[in-house]
């Protein structure tokens, strides 16, 4: 009899996303390679295919389908862990949720391969997709809402059956990243249902692009938190238990997620410090804001490195240093995300430059920007999401993590790791040269400069065909998991509280106070912006397809 380590339909449920997630996942990677081959000048599109359609498909599929698919799923599975099991309503949200994600995500994907929807990531107005690829990105977003309801009344459920207790740390951050998704998704679905239908579907002639842009960007930057967020639950929750070591602090890992919640939605501007029509003081008041975004990310380095450190130190190091060679670096549960939190360093750092006004006007709408983007998601999130399922696939089927598929994994992750330092690496720097992004292979009528643009070009088409090798071989590895390893139980990892460990405050999990803070934020931030548009709008723009 196979044994899961969450009840079997729940188990079964949060498989039907992650299956979801990779098989997007795989045809992401397929787009990825043609476009760095192309844009490396090493091949040529049929001319039935273009660049932009490629674009497209790879940035909807990996950052939007892949990632959305995948947290959901995961944090089904974790919900169910921590309190004791999804009701029959959170089961059949889930359920609904997954069917209206699935429909909406087929919808996109026809469109893209139509060539009917090369708008790009961000589909950015005045391109004009066919409407059904924004009603597909309409139901993939309402799919998230149907299934966080029923994560929703989970948690609820646990706090009426468990007065005066403190939630499980799992089911609270879960809950924070859905509160943050749902705030940050009303701002891409008033776009979406208000702007962009009705000007696809010729019932309004034009948009208002500033707006449409604004409403993107409420949405597009909290997106990178909601990518981040279940990676650093993997990192505080899980990371822990698999090391040998304990939760460090309960109190600072809620504190971290509320200042995730309340710093990340109200700094949209920062990505249109570039754009006019807005002013000055709004932008940088957004730029403050996204600077303070730092500040969680550094008390959850702080938080993991301390856990890092008392593990070794449990397990005999000495000196200075001598934890970090105490760590388990030969178990890819652990090698995977350690080595995505290491990348996230630099990932950081950039994010930084991209958010600060006179650094940010070197970089704009350069390489670097898609440089910064693959290092932060791709490396950093995605390996931590690779990390996660080398145990939760096994876990969810009642399989085992063998010793010749963790060597694989080893490999696999240094695959992608060396991949990435090559395309990401040599992204920055051709952004400092000047190279723009969002363009097809072009050496600019033979210029002198854009000629010596090309071995950069080529390097980064390297990166990406090592990133592919590393890709396939993520998806080989997680079909044996799903399909062929043996049987047997693998542990879902959550890390217990150290048993002198100091109660949590209570105010932290008082989500009134912080919904009622966050909606002043927003308020401040985005209110006058907002309404001087409307009430000053710019000509607006007729649909434009350049493909």
């Amino acid at each position: 009899m196979t044994t899961t380590a969450i009840p079997k339909r729940d188990a079964s449920m949060s498989l039907a996303y992650i299956v979801i997630a990779f098989f997007a996942f795989g045809i992401g990677a397929i787009a990825g390679l043609l476009q760095g081959l192309v844009r490396g000048g090493m091949i040529e599109l049929p001319d039935w295919m273009n660049y932009y359609q490629i674009l497209t498909a790879h940035g909807v599929l990996m950052a939007l389908v892949f990632t959305t698919f995948f947290i959901i799923g995961f944090m089904i599975s974790g919900i169910s862990k921590t309190t004791g099991g999804l009701s029959t309503f959170s089961f059949r949200a889930g359920w609904i949720g997954w069917a209206l994600m699935f429909f909406g995500t087929a919808m996109v994907v026809a469109t893209i391969l139509l060539n009917d929807a090369s708008v790009l990531y961000t589909f950015y107005a005045p391109l004009k997709a066919s409407p059904w690829f924004y009603i597909g990105a309409a139901l993939l977003i309402v799919g998230t809402w149907v299934a966080a309801l029923g994560m929703f009344s989970a948690y609820r459920r646990w706090r009426k059956n468990n007065p005066g207790k403190m939630s499980p740390l799992f089911a609270f951050m879960s809950i924070a990243t859905l509160v943050l998704w749902m705030i940050a998704t009303l701002g891409v679905a008033a776009e979406v249902l208000f702007q962009l239908i009705p000007w696809s579907f010729g019932w309004v002639a034009e948009v208002n692009v500033l707006l449409s842009r604004m409403l993107f960007w409420y949405f597009g930057h909290p997106l990178v938190y909601f990518w981040l967020m279940p990676a650093y639950i993997a990192w505080y929750v899980c990371i822990p238990k698999i090391i040998g070591g304990k939760l460090f602090s309960d109190s600072l890992a809620r504190l971290a997620f509320i200042l995730l919640v309340l710093f990340s939605i109200p700094v949209g501007f920062h990505h249109q410090l570039m754009e006019p029509g807005i002013s000055e003081k709004w932008k940088f008041i957004h730029v403050i804001l996204t600077l303070a975004v730092v500040v969680p990310s550094l008390l959850t380095a702080f938080s993991m490195f301390a856990v890092f450190e008392t593990a070794g130190r449990r397990r005999g190091a000495k000196g200075l240093f001598g934890w970090f060679t105490k760590l388990p670096w030969k178990d890819v549960r652990f090698f995977a995300p350690m080595v995505g939190m290491l990348m996230f360093i630099p990932a950081g750092i950039g994010g930084i430059i991209n958010a600060s006004n006179q650094m940010n006007a070197v970089v704009h709408n350069t390489i670097w920007v898609v440089g910064h983007f693959h290092l932060t998601v791709a490396t950093s999130v995605v390996l931590t999401f690779f990390g996660i399922s080398y145990w939760l696939v096994p876990a969810l089927t009642g399989r085992k993590l063998t010793k010749w598929v963790n060597r694989l994994g080893i490999i696999q992750t240094l695959i992608w790791s060396v991949g990435m330092l090559f395309m990401s690496g040599a992204m920055h720097f051709m952004g400092l040269l000047g190279v723009p992004r969002r363009t097809d292979y072009t050496t600019y009528m033979d210029s002198e400069m854009a000629l010596g643009w090309i071995p950069y070009y080529q390097q980064m088409a390297i990166g990406g065909a090592l990133l592919f090798v590393g890709g396939m071989l993520m998806i080989g590895i997680f079909i044996y998991l799903l399909c062929f390893a043996p049987k047997g139980q693998e542990e879902y990892p959550i890390a217990e509280m150290e048993q002198n460990a100091e109660q949590t405050p209570r105010i932290l999990e008082r989500w009134r106070i912080w919904l009622t803070v966050a909606a002043v934020l927003i308020l401040l931030a985005y209110g006058y912006p907002i309404f001087d548009i409307l009430q000053n709008p710019a000509p607006g723009s007729p649909p434009l397809r350049t493909w």
